[in-house]
């Protein structure tokens, strides 16, 4: 398909669109199949990426010295073996470039673009919800003996909120609920799992976040971790939080 924002998703994946192009665009990718699997693929290209370079190691602390020691030695060469030592400082100096280049430190997983990824996909996809109902004593029972532990929902009926459904989902290969919302012409994705410090360490000490102009809120409560992501205001967000954490 021949679509004009095409030429725009680059730039939508590498989080270069102002503001009013950018929601132009988010609107766009709702309507839009098409151009919403390519986003996705373009954006999980890049996450791939990242999770590639994150699996170099860093040379030692010795390795380098060595080297270094091994290039200094050189430096002071006989006339006449001259050329052969020359050559031999260049490759030396080569690896070590390679080595401080290429040899970067081990990063850690990006939870959050991970969220991100999920909810793009649901989005993208032409079920995004395994259980489709607005019920929630439906949505909840869908979950048992598919998740080890269990939630609850909150009464929607006298907010601007509206349950879509909810699928299975997996978030540094632990089992989560995939919760998803919506708000006006916006979708709210709600990830419940289960909490642990591992993952309260990469989430970070902030319970908001943004990601590829993504608006993120997370929380722990009662053993497990909640995580919001959408692409309607931090306000939105907030709201729901509240309602799923008077809910437990």
């Amino acid at each position: 398909m021949n679509c004009e924002w095409r030429e725009r998703l680059d730039a939508y994946a590498d989080g270069e669109l102002q503001q009013p192009e950018l929601e132009q665009l988010q609107a766009h990718l709702r309507t839009c199949p098409s151009c919403a699997s390519e986003a996705l693929g373009k954006l999980q290209l890049k996450r791939a990426v990242h999770v590639a370079a994150s699996e170099a190691f860093v040379p030692s602390a010795e390795f380098r010295s060595n080297l270094l020691d091994s290039i200094d030695a050189r430096r002071a060469p006989r006339r006449g073996l001259w050329p052969a030592f020359a050559i031999a400082t260049v490759v030396l100096a080569a690896l070590l470039v390679a080595a401080l280049v290429l040899l970067q430190p081990r990063t850690t997983p990006d939870v959050l673009a991970e969220v991100v990824d999920l909810h793009v996909s649901a989005l993208a996809s032409t079920t995004p919800v395994d259980v489709v109902s607005s019920d929630r004593h439906t949505v909840k029972p869908w979950f048992q003996g598919k998740l080890p532990f269990t939630f609850n929902l909150p009464e929607l009926q006298n907010s601007e909120f509206r349950l879509l459904g909810g699928r299975m989902a997996y978030i540094e290969h632990s089992p989560a609920a995939q919760l998803l919302f919506g708000v006006r012409k916006h979708e709210i994705s709600v990830f419940i799992l289960q909490d642990s410090e591992r993952l309260g360490k990469l989430l970070g000490k902030g319970k908001a976040a943004r990601r590829l102009d993504f608006n993120l809120e997370t929380w722990p409560e009662d053993g497990l971790r909640y995580i919001a992501v959408s692409d309607s205001n931090s306000a939105d967000l907030e709201a729901l939080s509240s309602l799923l954490r008077a809910a437990q």
